[in-house]
């Protein structure tokens, strides 16, 4: 049939090949836009009943934990506070240790001395930083002409790891002056810094190592084939990855040294531990320390916040296989 019918074929059906004329449902003309929903929205995502019930349940559990947690912890402060000033020598404990008085007396010497721990740290942690580097890559040199080197780097990291660091202190402090040396200097600041770097120089040299005998030999046999030298591979290829893996446990040194920074005191320097004292043999009073105390836990305890972050960082980047 010609004009605006179908053809019919033998079987009284439709001919799907003769496409309509009239723009019906079999046209081969595409549908208006209002004929079906959006592309958009078709590929619009709508979370099943199931999925929104378990992050409801999920939210409320995470509520009752928060609860939980909370409540807890203001029952064990309350039971520690009521046995606390509850014992017999709480008044005289108080007053001896926590008297707002002396608190507010020692406080501006407190931080005076503080200023010497912080340079004490700036300077000793770059020093001790530099040295472990030295001593890790004295330890993994190989070859036999290198076996004096590593003999003497490992003497000393097993000397001055196991050489507690207040008898390190009296030694370098007390014992170098008393050699009477030209030219060797008799500060107490810095002795007692050279004594914190042979201490802890000998700790961080064991986490460097560590980092550079966690890198595979085959990032050495890579860099070989491609006609590094063994120092430049050493210096391009070993070292930067060992040090990126290394990070976490070198905060955790630096928090270290931050704190026994304070044992210079036994030299003499006025540092905060030492301003802390002064004023508790003038006054009797250990008020001073508590405060000198709280000041270092002030300190420290972003430096061990950022430590975490850094770990649990390098933690999922390790997971999800990127660059550690």
């Amino acid at each position: 049939m010609t004009g605006g019918s179908v053809r019919v074929d033998e079987d009284g059906g439709e001919d799907p090949a003769e496409p309509r004329k009239n723009g019906g449902p079999g046209a081969g003309n595409p549908p208006p836009p209002e004929a079906g929903p959006h592309p958009a929205a078709q590929d619009a995502y709508t979370p099943s009943a199931r999925r929104l019930a378990r992050e409801r349940y999920k939210r409320a559990r995470a509520r009752r934990a928060t609860a939980v947690a909370a409540l807890s912890t203001l029952v064990t402060g309350a039971v520690l506070f009521v046995v606390i000033t509850g014992s017999p020598g709480w008044q005289r404990t108080r007053e001896t240790f926590f008297s707002a008085e002396y608190a507010r007396m020692a406080l501006p010497q407190v931080l005076d001395g503080l200023l010497l721990n912080l340079r004490l740290l700036a300077v000793c942690g770059l020093c001790v930083l530099a040295l472990g580097l030295l001593l890790a890559v004295a330890r993994t040199l190989r070859g036999p002409v290198f076996f004096p080197v590593r003999a003497l780097a490992a003497a000393y990291t097993d000397f001055f790891r196991g050489l507690p660091l207040i008898i390190c202190l009296l030694m370098v402090v007390f014992g170098v002056p008393a050699l009477r040396l030209q030219g060797v200097t008799t500060d107490p600041v810095l002795l007692g810094g050279a004594a914190l770097v042979l201490t802890y120089s000998a700790y961080v040299a064991e986490v460097f190592r560590a980092g550079i005998e966690s890198v595979h030999p085959s990032q050495r046999a890579a860099a070989r084939s491609l006609g590094l030298s063994s120092s430049r591979t050493l210096r391009y290829v070993v070292l930067p990855q060992a040090v990126r893996r290394v990070v976490p446990p070198l905060l955790n040194d630096l928090v270290s040294l931050q704190k026994d920074t304070g044992l210079v005191s036994i030299a003499g320097a006025v540092d905060a531990v030492y301003a802390a004292q002064i004023i508790t043999g003038k006054y009797f009073n250990y008020t001073p320390y508590v405060v000198a105390g709280l000041v270092f836990v002030a300190l420290t305890i972003p430096m061990t916040r950022f430590t975490d972050w850094v770990t649990a960082r390098m933690d999922r980047r390790r997971a999800q296989g990127g660059t550690v």
